[in-house]
């Protein structure tokens, strides 16, 4: 038998103690090592990142929205704290604005928002303070087309009905779809839509349509429609007058989109550019300037979380479609509407009222 394991119990492991203070301290070196490579836990653990969402409480994208805050933290580095804030005001100007000119450009903020920003600052742009191809796209949780409806007893049920009568429609901001496609219709199309806006929210504006104060609302997702008012298509609460996107939802093949109502290539090819817009979807974007790393993170845990099997429980549950875009397409999409030649926004600018 060797010296050594003849030696006392206690001589044998004192002997030992060295190479055990050695290996902890080697493997607290390694732990600390590995928390410094990651800069982005770092950053995110402890704080609050803030989901700007530009509609107000009780909407569809409000409701996408807040489903993706419960869930989203779990995925990025850090696990910092997800928080939804409302902002409305002047159709999604509000929140833009806000997430160019105030938020800070550090990745704690995330802006839920419409698209329709980007066209308007080409056609408008009164108000805007942001310029849209600096904003950071993340993704986008759900693509899926809007829609223009009349509550049943209005008795309006085509686009002829629209042309012969007029029909009040609700509505939000200036530059809200709720405003902006009864006012395309009405130019290119004859309609004899009614804007009746101020409404805070299209929860508002679906309310005064069950009061009988309106008679009708655009711009809402099916999706949306799905999850908020499923009897409203069961129970033919409304009439679909048309569905804005690239192409008919399977689920309403019969319902015809915008721009197959036109009567002339040039008002089809108009209402096109417009209906570009909404295949960005439930869009999200953080603030220009983030650095590189925090929006990598931040695209890669948005992914995640529209595959995470516990999101995806509770969406099917809300009836909540996921249909998720990456950032890369939403980027090209938008840049495809900035570059429209300008003669073509001139003649939008005239269907949209201007």
């Amino acid at each position: 038998m060797s010296a050594f394991f003849r030696a006392p119990r206690a001589l044998r492991l004192a002997r030992f103690a060295p190479l055990v203070a050695g290996a902890a301290f080697a493997l607290a070196q390694a732990s600390s090592a590995a928390r410094a490579a990651d800069p982005v836990a770092d950053f995110y653990a402890g704080r609050q990142i803030n989901v700007i969402i530009s509609t107000g409480v009780g909407g569809g994208l409000d409701a996408n929205a807040r489903l993706v805050a419960r869930h989203w933290g779990n995925h990025i580095p850090g696990k910092p704290t997800v928080t939804p804030r409302n902002m409305t005001g002047a159709g999604h100007l509000q929140a833009a604005n806000f997430m160019y000119m105030q938020a800070p450009r550090d990745g704690t903020h995330v802006g839920a928002i419409l698209p329709s920003f980007g066209l308007y600052q080409l056609i408008d742009g009164k108000g805007a303070q942001y310029e849209s191809r600096r904003f950071r796209w993340i993704g986008a949780s759900d693509v899926d087309n809007m829609n223009v409806y009349v509550w049943h007893t209005a008795g309006v049920r085509s686009l002829a009905d629209a042309r012969s009568r007029e029909v009040l429609m609700g509505g939000t901001g200036a530059g809200s779809y709720t405003i902006l496609f009864p006012t395309l219709m009405n130019n290119l199309l004859g309609a004899k839509f009614k804007m009746i806006p101020g409404y805070k929210s299209t929860n508002e504006i679906h309310i005064a349509m069950e009061r009988g104060e309106v008679q009708g609302r655009a711009g809402n997702f099916f999706s949306s429609l799905k999850s908020g008012n499923p009897d409203w298509l069961r129970d033919r609460k409304i009439d679909l007058i048309a569905q804005i996107g690239a192409d008919r939802d399977p689920d309403f093949p019969d319902v015809p989109l915008l721009h197959e109502l036109a009567g002339d290539p040039e008002s089809a090819r108009i209402l096109r550019l417009f209906s570009g817009e909404i295949a960005m979807g439930r869009s999200y974007l953080t603030t220009p300037d983030t650095p590189d790393e925090r929006l990598a993170a931040l695209r890669k845990s948005f992914m995640e979380t529209m595959r995470d099997p516990a999101f995806l429980a509770e969406a099917k549950k809300a009836s909540i479609d996921v249909r998720p875009l990456a950032a890369e397409r939403l980027e090209a999409i938008l840049e495809d509407i900035m570059t429209t030649p300008p003669d073509l926004l001139e003649k939008a600018r005239q269907a949209r009222g201007m």
